[in-house]
């Protein structure tokens, strides 16, 4: 059984928010540390972000309003905890305690992912999708049920009549449909407004994807400082974390569907 969220679902908002932050960032500093959290909801928004990096409220302002259009938006901005900053400073070590795990996606998770893409195509507005080996349940706003269970004729649409969905309607919080977006790889914390340096972000892509080449569970412990994991130089699962980052094109891009 699997969930799986459309970007314009509240939650993932607010993870897209985090996440063009972050990009922002990067535009700055190569390797910024930065940590974001958004709430939004009902016309109302706040964004609590720490950062070595330089960040402009105007530029964070922006983000929200090509995002969540006309909403009233609280901005606090501060510097990361200087301990933390001077441990970090020299090199490239694990920025988080933990334990991280990676599955290999199943054929009914890449179902679930290929359906809310190809809904979200078609109606880019809020919406929830469901499959487990019995039922396929399709919750999309604004959309035209009849032509949703023609496509989908098995499935349950819409099960209390049509909606329209968006943070007027729920609110949205940084990282909190992890299982929409790792699968069974949930464990430790979340993947959204967070730079490489912490574990949260570079371990969960790094097992994620060793899990889909070999095919077999992958289970990573970290503790923070810790300059090789699994292996391997830290610096090297950022770096392959980052060309992930990359190929799918930012970290405002990534919050948009996760890992799958």
């Amino acid at each position: 059984m699997i969930e799986k969220v459309n970007p314009a679902h509240p939650d993932k908002i607010a993870d897209r928010i985090a996440g063009a932050i972050v990009d922002l960032a990067y535009k700055t500093d190569d390797a910024p540390k930065i940590a974001v959290e958004v709430l939004i909801g009902h016309g109302y928004g706040h964004v609590v972000i720490e950062t070595s990096a330089p960040i402009d409220k105007t530029d964070v302002a922006f983000i929200v309003e090509r995002l969540t259009p006309g909403i009233r938006v609280f901005i606090q901005i501060v510097p990361q905890d200087v301990h933390l900053a001077e441990n970090q400073a020299k090199d490239i070590r694990c920025g988080d305690n933990s334990i991280f795990k990676g599955m290999p996606l199943t054929e009914e998770q890449k179902e679930i992912s290929k359906i809310a893409r190809e809904i979200y195509s078609a109606y880019p507005f809020d919406g929830k999708y469901i499959l487990d080996e019995a039922r396929l349940i399709l919750c999309q706003s604004h959309a035209a049920t009849s032509e949703l269970k023609q496509k989908y004729p098995h499935a349950e649409v819409n099960p209390l009549g049509d909606w329209t969905g968006g943070i007027d309607v729920d609110s949205g919080a940084t990282n909190r449909k992890l299982g929409s977006d790792m699968a069974d790889s949930v464990t430790g914390g979340g993947l959204h407004g967070k730079d490489l340096s912490k574990a949260d972000v570079t371990l969960n892509i790094y097992a994620f994807l060793k899990a889909q080449e070999t095919g077999e569970p992958v289970t990573i412990c970290c503790a923070i400082g810790d300059n090789t994991i699994d292996g391997h130089p830290y610096s090297e699962l950022v770096a392959i974390a980052a060309e992930y980052i990359k190929s799918i094109g930012g970290f405002e891009k990534f919050a948009e569907w996760g890992l799958f």
